[in-house]
């Protein structure tokens, strides 16, 4: 399983360089017996930690104020064995945690944004994105953190950065639910249109004879727009 590309006798020769490894490091790490493996009970697992924390998260029934840290969104941006994407054994695994991650993610973001704890929502949004740019409900919830925050200028920078890379790798617009978001602005999809400029009223005394092109449909006094 840890080496599926060798052979058994190799296998072996690889298991027991790193049971020694690992009992060079000083500490008790790994219970060894004739039968079986296994970490010992007194060691804590990070990802173990992790998703924990992150079914916690997601846990709306209950507070979550003693978790909501710089730790916690830490151990939530990180995705499991990154090198070991080539061993099939573990891309279920892998999946199935980095899903977790980004739904605890934004339930950190959205947990934070609600206690006013803006800076910390804005980061821990900000690492849903870069987990998952193409995510929709990633910038949604990263959105709403800069607009409880009173920044509609990044409120806008984030969606236009949804789209354009919505645009770019899928073909796509936003969804309906994120351009309602942002605030309205002429320069973007979502904008209001611009009104078109009031015409120029020309105002001349009495008996003068309108010069070609000027409008006359004003009553006399009109200023110009």
């Amino acid at each position: 399983m840890l080496w599926p590309d060798v052979t058994a006798s190799r296998a072996n020769a690889n298991l027991r360089s790193s049971l020694w490894r690992a009992s060079r490091t000083g500490h008790q790490v790994i219970d060894a017996s004739t039968q079986e493996l296994a970490i010992c009970k007194h060691i804590d697992v990070d990802i173990h930690v992790a998703a924990t924390r992150a079914h916690q998260l997601l846990d709306m029934s209950r507070s979550c104020d003693d978790i909501l840290t710089a730790r916690t969104r830490e151990d939530l941006s990180a995705d499991l064995l990154p090198k070991w994407s080539e061993n099939e054994w573990v891309l279920v695994e892998q999946e199935q945690y980095h899903e977790l991650r980004l739904y605890a993610l934004e339930a950190m973001t959205e947990r934070l944004t609600a206690v006013g704890r803006h800076g910390e929502a804005v980061a821990a949004g900000l690492a849903a994105v870069r987990a998952e740019p193409l995510r929709e409900s990633a910038h949604r919830v990263l959105i709403n953190a800069h607009l409880a925050a009173g920044n509609r200028g990044a409120a806008l920078r984030q969606y236009e950065q949804c789209r354009r890379v919505l645009l770019d790798e899928l073909g796509l617009e936003p969804s309906p639910t994120l351009r309602d978001l942002v605030p309205p602005h002429p320069g973007h999809s979502g904008g209001a249109t611009p009104e078109p400029p009031a015409r120029r009223i020309v105002c001349r005394p009495a008996g003068d004879a309108p010069a070609q092109g000027t409008d006359t449909s004003a009553p006399a006094g009109t200023v110009p727009a």
